[in-house]
């Protein structure tokens, strides 16, 4: 089980909750944390004026509630703000989100009831996870619509997605004998005020890069033993000199992957030695194109782009990010604005920009492999068939290329672009749920080009026939696509093949990954 509210919450964690289905825990100590400073807020906030207490939200602070609708000033928070459109976040997304939200309230600076938090506990053990949409938060007093919708079900109403099916939340808390949250003092503000939403989904996208970086320089180390490039480019002597962490960490990757091709060549012994220089215009290239000799110089930078964005976004997780901060340990309580989004809506531009140029060298090796006039090694389109009459991978090209180019497009930052709100109360913005979401569809997008990719190196090694001469990497990965998408001379419609090797990369960790 994996103990949520005690320790630093990794992202190995949460990707043991999300894809192992690992169930969490409350310890005791975090739970007597939450308990003290409920306790706290119910004793300071006697007589005083406590914004989302005893006031209005918003603009409309400046508006004291009467005693007597306080709690129903909460239940009017939660239902007001589930306004989101759009299509529904995936059941995993929203697991995403619940684990982020209750590790901040888990924090125990939020004055909730300990209910809130064994509630919570209870539906993502569960796997009921409530419906929520992409469309609503703006990200600045956090995800107030999305976690709205969250707020909902733990009242009892709105939808959740349970057994794969929508149904009503009452009835099913009613079959799992689940009962709905009671406010006691400012549940609905705690619960709707943050950023768990860009949080969640954030960190799935991390998940997800990483398993890009890991199958890009798979795929890329394949290109290069296809048309038996030279070694020197991915040599640690080489990338040494350039002092960039992710850089060598490539380099690393790709010398691992390749340890034992037969395809690979060594410059010293193909081109340095007297018989090497007798003719005025080589056949041979002296140097590959930048697709394939700048692997490590492209990749280095999405490398350490990742890096940086996990260590960023499991900070945020680990944060209290709602407003205002019920203090026990100071005695006090603190207005602000750490709802407040930038942090995680820059790395998630950042991190959209850096996957879509690596989907951008997907690409480039991909035509370099389509175009005979380049490669000078495989047929055209990689037609294993008759010329003229069979199209070998020219229609998936078409694909690969249209979807890049949308990765291009959906690159431009949401972090620039601010759009005051809320009578101008949130007069500057992040944006951050939206970049998230951005992001995950440039990193889907990616997976797509990624197994088109793949799809045609396969091809290319059946065209040369040099599967023993493979690496012991390479050569399993072929093993594994071949499964899924046989040897084709004919032309037969490819799309079921090409949505099964996507999924495969989507949901299989590389044999030399960015963890490695």
């Amino acid at each position: 089980m994996i103990p949520v509210g005690q320790s630093v919450l990794t992202l190995n964690d949460l990707s043991d909750v999300l894809f192992k289905n690992k169930a969490i825990t409350l310890p005791e100590a975090a739970l007597e944390n939450i308990n003290t400073n409920f306790e706290f807020l119910q004793q300071f906030s006697s007589n005083k004026l406590i914004y989302g207490i005893n006031t209005g939200f918003g603009p409309m602070a400046q508006y004291k509630v009467s005693e007597e609708n306080l709690l129903q000033l909460q239940y009017n928070l939660i239902r007001s703000h589930s306004s989101g459109s759009g299509v529904l976040l995936s059941p995993l997304l929203v697991k995403a989100l619940m684990v982020a939200r209750l590790n901040s309230l888990m924090q125990g600076f939020s004055g909730i009831h300990q209910d809130i938090v064994e509630l919570l506990r209870d539906l993502i053990n569960k796997n009921v996870t409530p419906c929520i949409y992409e469309h609503g938060g703006v990200g600045a007093s956090g995800d107030l619509v999305q976690l709205a919708h969250l707020g909902l079900v733990l009242i009892g109403e709105g939808e959740v997605i349970y057994e794969d099916c929508l149904r009503p939340t009452a009835d099913v808390f009613k079959s799992l004998g689940v009962t709905p949250l009671s406010i006691h003092v400012r549940e609905g503000l705690a619960t709707i005020n943050g950023t768990s939403a860009m949080t969640g989904i954030g960190l799935v996208n991390i998940i997800q890069a990483q398993k890009l970086l890991g199958w890009s320089a798979m795929l890329s180390a394949m290109t290069n033993e296809v048309v038996e490039a030279y070694d020197d480019h991915y040599s640690q002597q080489l990338n040494i000199v350039k002092h960039h962490i992710g850089q060598n960490k490539v380099a690393a990757m790709l010398r691992e992957i390749l340890e034992g091709s037969k395809m690979i060549r060594s410059r010293s012994k193909h081109l340095y030695h007297a018989d090497g220089i007798k003719h005025d215009v080589f056949e041979d290239k002296v140097q590959e194109y930048y697709s394939l000799r700048c692997v490590t110089q492209v990749l280095g930078p999405i490398y350490d782009t990742i890096t940086n964005a996990e260590n960023v976004l499991v900070n945020e997780l680990n944060s209290v990010n709602d407003n205002p901060v019920v203090d026990h340990v100071n005695q006090n309580i603190f207005h602000g604005g750490n709802f407040h989004g930038d942090y995680v809506s820059l790395e998630m531009d950042k991190l959209k920009i850096a996957i879509t140029k690596l989907s951008m060298l997907a690409e480039r090796q991909l035509n370099y492999l389509l175009n005979d006039k380049l490669n000078q090694k495989f047929p055209p389109f990689i037609n294993l068939g008759v010329l003229g009459l069979n199209f070998g991978m020219q229609g998936m090209q078409f694909t690969a290329t249209s979807t890049v180019a949308e990765n291009q497009t959906l690159s431009f930052p949401m972090y620039v672009h601010s759009i005051p709100n809320n009578n101008d109360n949130q007069d500057i913005v992040s944006m951050g749920c939206n970049a998230a979401l951005m992001t995950k569809k440039v990193i889907d997008n990616a997976f797509a080009v990624l197994g088109i990719q793949l799809m045609t190196i396969a091809q290319a090694i059946d065209y040369l026939n040099c599967q023993q001469k493979l690496s012991p990497h390479t050569l399993e990965l072929y093993n594994q696509v071949r499964e899924m998408f046989p040897k084709f001379i004919e032309d037969q419609p490819k799309y079921k093949e090409m949505e099964a090797v996507r999924l495969f990369l989507e949901t299989n960790h590389p044999a030399i990954s960015i963890k490695s």
